[in-house]
């Protein structure tokens, strides 16, 4: 078997793997790339560690360290009571706030998983006491999180926006994040209306003990104020966003606005291992002629007027039970080029987007981080089995709804 063959089989173990194991498949993917790069493509070892993404690593790094400190220091949960205090008890605004907070911190840069870790206990006891569906609890803040989780200066998005500028695809920062948000506010409205929703516009106040203010100290205000001077320079500026995100974070330890052990502990190192382990992998599919293969593959399953659709529908039905950022990004972004050749036609751009939305919709099931973190944390009393199930259906339903989404909408953010 040639070497491109096996790095195409190597992938596909990896996909399974992610489908079927506990196992971080970015550790997996290191070890496989090294076995098809050495051993079948005959390189030196130092060819297979200089396709590591050590750019990406840094800007993820540096990301997820200012916000570590932001989460450790209390700032974050400092936002979340403010949003609950602008309430002033009105139960029937409870979805859109949680929604709204999700969006808001994802969109800031911790991302997804970090912005659900962080709001799901107090949501879902928030709704317990409101008498507010947990499904719909669970929906507003998983759709909230993923709404917000592709802005240019959140995790996942860096993420996103480097796979497709190395894929030929940059400079589209407005139209990924726009799609993506669309997308999941359009089926929380859906939720809304659905799962209780409009039964909480006769529901009583919140008990004011619920919104007890979080003291704002000295630390909240510098930690905000760097954070905005980061996105400032980010956004007006165009600066990294992974280098002075290091500097951020190393000016709120100097001054006493964190501390670093506590930083590194809020780190995702398991999140950033599978990504860049995969990302490995991927160097040297397409350096081995892999990637031609793969895309042959799914050159199979579509046509040009159908492959936004399928390409969303395939990618959703993967990161039901796969890691979106970890496995289905990395594998499917590169792949979009050689997708449309083998097509002979096609939008590169909206591939991309369906690629995005199709992957996201899909994650609040209960087989993913974000839908598993909401079930943990279910106040005691609730039945979790039926919450599962219900999160199950919604995955598998969010894979259709992503194909008909990316097939019929994905185009008016590109035209």
């Amino acid at each position: 078997m040639s070497a491109a063959a096996l790095s195409l089989v190597a992938l596909l173990v990896v996909v399974a793997v992610s489908l079927t194991s506990r196992l971080n498949v970015g550790v997996l993917a290191v070890a496989l790339a090294w076995v098809v790069g050495v051993y079948a493509a005959d390189w030196k070892v130092d060819q297979v560690m200089a396709v590591f993404p050590s750019s990406l690593f840094l800007t993820l790094l540096g990301v997820t360290l200012l916000f570590g400190v932001a989460q450790a220091n209390g700032s974050m949960e400092a936002i979340t009571h403010a949003g609950l205090r602008a309430l002033h008890g009105h139960v029937a605004w409870l979805p859109l706030l949680l929604f709204l907070l999700a969006g808001v911190i994802s969109t800031l840069g911790p991302g997804s998983i970090a912005t659900v870790a962080l709001l799901a206990p107090l949501a879902m006891g928030l709704a317990h006491q409101a008498k507010m569906p947990m499904l719909l609890a669970a929906l507003m803040i998983g759709n909230g999180a993923n709404a917000g989780n592709l802005s240019p200066i959140s995790a996942i998005g860096v993420l996103v926006l480097s796979l497709m500028d190395k894929a030929g695809l940059g400079g589209h920062e407005t139209a990924v994040f726009l799609a993506n948000f669309t997308a999941h506010a359009l089926v929380a409205v859906v939720a809304w209306a659905l799962f209780g929703g409009r039964s909480l516009l006769r529901a009583p106040l919140l008990e004011q003990e619920l919104m007890a203010p979080v003291p704002f100290r000295r630390r909240h205000a510098v930690t905000f104020g760097v954070g905005l001077v980061w996105v400032a320079g980010v956004l007006l500026f165009k600066l990294p966003p992974g280098l002075t995100a290091f500097a951020a974070a190393a000016v709120l330890i100097l001054v006493g606005a964190g501390d670093d052990s506590a930083m590194l502990k809020q780190v995702p190192w398991s999140v950033i291992t599978m990504v860049c382990g995969v990302s490995v992998l991927i160097g040297v599919l397409e350096k081995t002629g892999g990637m031609d293969l793969f895309t042959t593959l799914l050159s199979r399953l579509a046509t040009p007027a159908t492959v936004n659709g399928v390409i969303a529908g395939v990618t959703g039905l993967i990161s039901t039970y796969s890691s979106t950022s970890g496995v289905v990004y990395p594998a499917f972004i590169p792949a979009i080029p050689g997708l449309v050749a083998k097509l002979g036609g096609g939008n590169p751009l909206e591939i991309a987007l369906s690629v995005n939305v199709g992957a996201a919709l899909v994650d609040v099931s209960p087989l993913s981080t974000i839908g598993g973190l909401c079930i943990a944390a279910v106040p005691a009393g609730h039945d979790t089995r039926r919450l599962f199930r219900q999160l199950l259906l919604w995955g598998f339903a969010m894979s259709v709804v992503g194909a008909l989404y990316c097939q019929m909408v994905i185009p008016l953010f590109v035209a």
